[in-house]
């Protein structure tokens, strides 16, 4: 069994190479045999150069010219992923790369569509600031009124899926910055993808790179991913825009709708 993991990176130059070095070493101690795809969301700065000094055979690097956002990127990623389960795990490196192998492990344990790290798991060691821990909270709460998902944390940046989800889910997702992860979660449990479940995570917050604002609304990201979650929520029971009867509306990229539908994986 091939695992992919992909990871988008945006203005990472300073910590990418680290990043992919940490996760292929950190693999490579598994029993999962695997593949690293590296996206490059337009960066201005040298992140793709970066990445790409990190060279392996199993480590591909790409990058298209103007930021997209995350969801582009993961979805650009997709398009050039052979594995199966998919992974996706933020670039930073907050997250302690062994949490790969342990959602791998609870993916094939469970046998789930979906594995999310969890800051709340029980089992999780954590250390963030207490104003992210306050919008987690607020956040969980609205996600967990809007859309019914029985989960503690949606937003760790650390998830697995299997392959056929997200052949199903991706061409029909319109957000591509703020609110993807929750968009592609509650699609997937709107079409039926309900074996969701979450593993521990260890994450170091690296207090000097915060950018939080102390007034929460006052930050457009905040206000960003109120005004997408929203949306999401109006799209799937409002306009169901998500339901097979409306795929003639769904706005996919042509090149990823190709390649996903045709099963033509292989890289550029």
């Amino acid at each position: 069994m091939l695992v992919t993991i992909i990871i988008p990176a945006y203005k990472k130059e300073k910590t990418i190479k680290k990043d992919i070095e940490k996760i292929f070493n950190t693999m490579k101690e598994t029993r999962w045999d695997f593949e690293i795809v590296v996206v490059d969301d337009g960066s201005p700065d040298k992140t793709f150069e970066e990445a790409r000094k990190f060279k392996r055979p199993n480590v591909f690097v790409y990058r298209y010219e103007n930021n997209r956002g995350k969801g582009y990127a993961v979805r650009y990623g997709m398009a050039r992923a052979n594995g199966d389960p998919i992974v996706f795990i933020d670039s930073g490196m907050e997250i302690n790369a062994n949490g790969v192998s342990m959602i791998l492990e609870h993916m094939q344990w469970y046998d789930a569509d979906i594995v999310m790290g969890s800051k709340r798991h029980p089992a999780s060691k954590v250390n963030q600031p207490l104003i992210r821990k306050i919008y987690s909270w607020g956040y969980h709460f609205l996600i967990k009124v809007l859309f019914h998902l029985r989960l503690k944390d949606t937003q760790t940046g650390l998830k697995v899926y299997k392959r056929k989800v997200l052949e199903d889910v991706l061409p029909r997702l319109l957000v591509k910055r703020f609110a993807f992860d929750i968009e592609l979660l509650a699609v997937a449990h709107h079409l039926g993808y309900t074996r969701i479940y979450e593993a521990p995570v260890e994450i170091e917050w690296d207090f000097a790179s915060s950018s939080f604002d102390k007034f929460l609304f006052l930050s457009p990201y905040i206000r960003g991913m109120l005004h997408d979650t929203l949306a999401v929520f109006y799209r799937i029971y409002i306009l169901r825009y998500y339901d097979d009867s409306n795929k003639r509306l769904w706005k996919f990229d042509k090149e990823l709708e190709m390649r996903i539908n045709t099963g033509e994986m292989k890289k550029l």
